[in-house]
């Protein structure tokens, strides 16, 4: 009889410390790096828009951020919408990715893979580092240049 209290009390102690998430078991500690990471990534699209003469609020705006994200490396508005479709949008948001980096300066393969990566953070050097200029939208300017580019510039 004790044993069985004991092992009741169990589950509902570790049935309060987990959380779920579209069938995902979470723990709290998970959530709590997840919901960290969150709010640095949304502080730094913040600084990252006003860094483009962007306001910051636009950062916290779902689906509005992307419009504007797509303003920052020049892209059309409308291509916002390739994000909805899936498998597609992965290698969009890589391509918009290298697009943003490209747009402050940033035109070695390194930082096209350090860009990929470590998304978050890269976007947060970009935006709080004081040597780095915004220098314009790049989707479209590539061939008007006619630079040497490698492999993962825009075309």
């Amino acid at each position: 009889m004790v044993l069985s209290l004991v092992y009741h009390l169990n589950t509902e102690r570790q049935a309060m410390n987990n959380y779920y998430l579209l069938g995902w078991d979470l723990s709290g500690g998970v959530l709590m790096m997840i919901g960290f990471l969150a709010l640095i990534g949304l502080g730094a699209n913040a600084r990252l828009f006003m860094k483009c003469n962007i306001s910051g609020w636009s950062a916290f705006v779902p689906g509005y951020n992307v419009v504007m994200a797509m303003k920052i490396v020049g892209r059309p508005a409308s291509h916002a919408l390739f994000f909805l479709i899936p498998g597609f949008n992965v290698y969009f948001f890589l391509r918009t990715t290298i697009e943003l980096a490209q747009s402050f300066g940033k035109k070695t393969n390194v930082d096209f893979a350090l860009a990929a990566i470590f998304n978050v953070f890269y976007v947060l050097n970009l935006s709080l580092a004081y040597q780095e200029e915004y220098q314009g939208p790049v989707y479209g300017n590539a061939q008007a240049t006619g630079e040497q580019r490698s492999a993962f510039h825009v075309a």
